[in-house]
């Protein structure tokens, strides 16, 4: 495969995965309402998060602003992840650790967008 091609799929996974979840945030669905109010973050938290999520999955998707959005992205995933680790548990009201392990791809997946750009973000310093 080659890279552009890659870092695309990337890209892509991390929108999908972001957009898909908006649908529950914005609705306030019962799962969304229990994990945000278990982190004391109902409802602005969850609004918040929502935004952000929205705008890392459209910032990822142009060019420009991708390692912006990656960075973004990597920050919202590491605080997903450690709510599961230590507040909510790795299985969220019975969902096999759906969220979690979705958390953990999406993470990966900007991490890795990251990573395959930092002379970019080394360029940004100097």
């Amino acid at each position: 495969m080659k890279d552009c091609t890659f870092v695309w799929l990337l890209r892509l996974i991390v929108a999908i995965i972001f957009l898909q979840t908006l649908y529950f945030k914005f609705n306030a669905s019962p799962e969304s309402v229990y994990i945000f109010s278990a982190l004391n973050m109902e409802p602005y938290g969850r609004i918040s998060i929502g935004v952000a999520e929205l705008l890392v999955a459209v910032f990822l998707l142009m060019p420009r602003t991708s390692l912006a959005a990656a960075i973004g992205g990597t920050c919202i995933l590491l605080g997903a992840i450690f709510a599961h680790l230590f507040v909510l548990g790795i299985e969220v009201k019975n969902d096999g650790a759906t969220l979690f392990i979705l958390a953990l791809i999406a993470f990966l997946c900007c991490a890795t967008l990251v990573a395959k750009e930092k002379n970019k973000l080394i360029n940004w310093f100097n």
